[in-house]
């Protein structure tokens, strides 16, 4: 028996896909490389924005055609859109037999039995299920030996406009600090050197506990022995404060890459999306997070477009944007959202215009982008290789975050290499383990 997961979204969902094949492993599947030999097809879905959306429903029409050589195929939708939508899905795809949200995936098991019975296997929680941390207690099934994503809190409890995910995740829950390193010792056993703790909002750890505080987890993170890289993605800036920043600045394990969003330059716009800060609120931090880490390699999401948002705005986010001088920006148009109160304003400009400011502040970055690579030229610097590319060279991360291509030996896969940087492109840099030597 094997299994097929297509995953949509962000590290959340990769990590919630992890632990379903983790489940589907303890039930005796294997994973197919393909799925048209799969028995089971399960696709996890975001709701973020439209785009996701219209290729789930594209993906299932797809996944469809296992029907004819496989009837008894189970094709099972879940994840945020299926927190949202799920009936709706069910009704446009019919031929689905598994529906299951973001708090219920523990479930999988008695999901799967039912869908096999012949019935429609549908849950769909309203309320936060109290046993959903059972979902840790199963292994994780990783691509990537030598990462791992571990989830720290799940939920937000922030009220931005335009985003669905308090709705599709619901309120925030950080686990337990125990349970927590348990799972990253467990991790370091299997192999792993680099821990990734991962949330919709990961620097609000501890607030609902009320006897922990996120710095305080980065510490005992970086106490497990054989860590050697911590990174955490993402934070609202709101929740980033100095106790945290000197924290990144003190733990050797903890690496010289942030994700800080700021979603729009404009404080009109920030205002209107309820985003809690101003521009120079949010420039204070950044100031802080490179007075305390000087080599820091920032990224931010942005949306263009966001109703109510004038050119003049929109320049206060290019404005941003040069002033930070941020290492990678992921820029998307403004995606109403059904359920969401940004989703009731109207559109104040057209689709073109947004279009051509979106180009625009690519166009932008990835000059920065370029420029904040050229200074890597000639120097030497740490990659924890991960694997080798199609192309037989290693690849792994710089501690900041850049993706680097190397030539060398298979044997240094899983290490944290030296590596001289020799050529710089856009989006990557090459070079030679320990300068050739």
């Amino acid at each position: 028996m094997k299994y097929y997961i297509r995953t949509f979204g962000c590290q959340m969902n990769v990590n919630d896909s992890e632990k379903m094949a983790g489940i589907l492993k303890t039930l005796g599947y294997e994973p197919a490389q393909d799925w048209k030999e799969a028995d089971v097809i399960l696709v996890n879905t975001c709701s973020v924005r439209e785009k996701p959306d219209q290729k789930v429903l594209s993906a299932l029409g797809e996944f469809k055609k296992i029907k004819k050589d496989k009837p008894n195929a189970i094709i099972g939708v879940c994840g945020c859109l299926a927190q949202r939508a799920g009936y709706e899905i069910l009704q446009k795809a019919p031929f689905i037999d598994m529906v299951f949200g973001t708090t219920n995936i523990h479930h999988l098991p008695q999901l799967l039995e039912e869908a096999k019975s012949g019935n429609k296997a549908v849950e769909i929680l309203e309320e936060i299920d109290e046993n959903e941390n059972l979902l840790d207690q199963f292994p994780t099934v990783r691509e990537n030996k030598y990462t791992a994503f571990v989830t720290v809190i799940r939920g937000c409890d922030k009220k931005c406009t335009y985003c669905i995910v308090p709705t599709t995740r619901g309120k925030e829950r950080s686990r337990r600090i125990g349970d927590i390193l348990r799972e990253v010792q467990f991790l370091v056993e299997d192999g792993v050197k680099e821990i990734h703790l991962i949330g919709q909002n990961v620097t609000a750890y501890g607030k609902d506990l009320g006897d922990v505080k996120f710095w305080e987890l980065l510490q005992a993170v970086a106490s497990v022995p054989g860590v050697e890289r911590i990174r955490f993605t993402t934070g609202h800036p709101r929740d980033l404060d100095e106790d945290t920043i000197k924290v990144m600045a003190d733990l050797p394990q903890v690496c010289e890459a942030l994700h800080l969003p700021i979603q729009a330059g404009s404080d009109k716009v920030l205002q209107a999306m309820d985003r809690g800060y101003t521009q120079k609120e949010y420039l204070q931090k950044i100031d802080l997070l490179k007075k305390y880490i000087p080599d820091i390699a920032l990224s931010t999401d942005i949306i263009v477009g966001f109703p109510g948002e004038t050119y003049e705005d929109y320049l206060e986010t290019v404005k941003v944007i040069k002033e930070v001088e941020y290492d990678q920006v992921f820029a998307f148009k403004y995606s109403p959202r059904p359920g969401t109160p940004a989703a009731d304003i109207p559109m104040t400009e057209s689709p073109e215009t947004i279009s051509k400011w979106l180009n625009d502040l690519i166009n932008i970055q990835k000059d920065i982008t370029f420029k904040k690579n050229l200074s890597y030229e000639g120097k030497t610097v740490e990659v924890l290789i991960e694997e080798v590319n199609e192309e037989g060279k290693l690849t792994g991360r710089t501690r900041t975050n850049k993706l680097v291509h190397v030539d060398g030996p298979q044997e240094y896969v899983g290490y944290i290499v030296n590596v001289k940087i020799e050529k710089v492109n856009r989006f990557s840099l090459e070079g030679r383990i320990n300068g050739g030597d």
